[in-house]
């Protein structure tokens, strides 16, 4: 498939089937993810790659907790809410997912079932978390560079017929995940990956998100001298 054609048809998996991916798979998605743009070629990422009983112990440390009231806790500050037009687009993808599933705005049970259904991390047979160095803070430019990986990791996985999503729930309980991920104390996690192979019959599959017309965010400027 060509990149073009790759990046416009990917989109995000939320639904999986119970069946294993391959670790060789797996590898050949991330020998291929490793070459995304990294800022100086510090190539700040690790890639822990969960599956089986350690992600089934994960997926129960965060759903007890949330249930629990627990307050979630990330590895580094980020702002939880958005506002203005990033609000209105979070809503937007909302209200498509809740309508392809028959999720009416009053049924609280099962609208509750649907956001925990991210701290599972969507029932997906693996999740790769991934985080970079602590010394590394203030990291934005890493955690950038740990964006572009995802990217690449998400692309690499659907040219080879599997489906992603990039889930910031998983890891919101990010104790539970250090625990049963074994990820060092010297690390910080950034995000988790679910991935799998798409089921096809589960409705909110079907959701692929819209982007803005380029005219509302782009600029050009010094092009009018252009002959």
């Amino acid at each position: 498939m060509e990149f073009s054609e790759l990046i416009k048809a990917r989109k995000s998996i939320r639904g999986y089937l119970p069946k294993p991916v391959p670790r060789a798979v797996i590898e050949e998605i991330i020998e291929v993810a490793k070459w995304a743009p990294s800022s100086m070629n510090t190539q700040p990422w690790y890639v822990h790659v969960i599956t089986g009983e350690p992600l089934e112990r994960i997926r129960k440390g965060n759903t007890d907790n949330m249930l629990a009231g627990v307050p979630p806790k990330r590895d580094f500050p980020m702002k939880e809410s958005y506002e203005g037009v990033h609000r209105k687009r979070q809503i937007d993808i909302a209200v498509q997912l809740f309508d392809v599933m028959g999720i009416a705005r009053e049924d609280k049970e099962r609208r509750t079932d649907w956001v925990m259904r991210g701290f599972r991390q969507f029932d997906a047979p693996v999740s790769l978390v991934l985080t970079y160095d602590k010394y590394l803070e203030p990291a934005a430019i890493s955690q950038f560079d740990l964006g572009a990986l995802s990217h690449a990791i998400v692309l690499a996985a659907w040219e080879r017929g599997l489906g992603c999503v990039i889930n910031g729930q998983g890891i919101m309980q990010s104790s539970v995940v250090r625990e049963h991920a074994r990820i060092p104390d010297t690390q910080n996690i950034m995000i988790c990956i679910a991935m799998g192979y798409p089921d096809h019959e589960f409705v909110a599959n079907g959701v692929k998100s819209v982007r803005e017309d380029a005219s509302d965010f782009v600029t050009y400027l010094g092009f009018d001298a252009q002959k």
